[in-house]
């Protein structure tokens, strides 16, 4: 069942087993507000399990420009298009989200970002290949990101 976040009552709902809940479920508010702010559209997730195709898109991306894996259980998705960018996030029991931004009409703007939930590690298979960046937020605390620019056509 889909779920519009809301990002003025940050909820844990699909979350709660994550031992960062409160921080992942501010993680993925600021997501929200930022598409509602920018284009007027309502971020939704849907469980994991029912969203296997974005795990496979968003796996298959991770796996064939870096060789990235996780072990980490994804917990929810959300996959849209806005304008000429299509998205897709999935959020991880761990704390990471990940999105995809992806142009459909623009080669040089497509990437990967890795956001990590306050208060989690940084995965292992990130450790060694990513320097991270802090922003503030509101609604998430301290947000550590990082990113790579995707090469490949998916």
């Amino acid at each position: 069942m889909s779920y519009i976040v809301d990002f003025k009552n940050v909820s844990t709902v699909g979350l709660e087993s994550s031992p960062v809940a409160e921080a992942l479920a501010g993680l993925r508010a600021n997501e929200a507000r930022y598409f509602m702010n920018k284009y007027k559209h309502e971020f939704t997730v849907v469980p994991a399990s029912e969203s296997q195709e974005t795990l496979d898109y968003v796996n298959r991306i991770l796996k064939e420009e870096r060789n990235i894996e996780f072990s980490a259980k994804p917990l929810e998705t959300s996959r849209f298009q806005v304008e000429n960018i299509q998205f897709a996030y999935v959020f991880y029991e761990d704390g990471l989200g990940i999105n995809v931004m992806y142009t459909v009409d623009d080669p040089k703007k497509r990437a990967v970002g890795f956001k990590l939930s306050e208060g989690m590690e940084v995965p292992k298979e990130l450790e060694e290949k990513f320097k991270f960046a802090r922003q503030k937020s509101k609604l998430a605390g301290t947000i550590r990101g990082s990113f790579f620019v995707i090469k490949g056509e998916y």
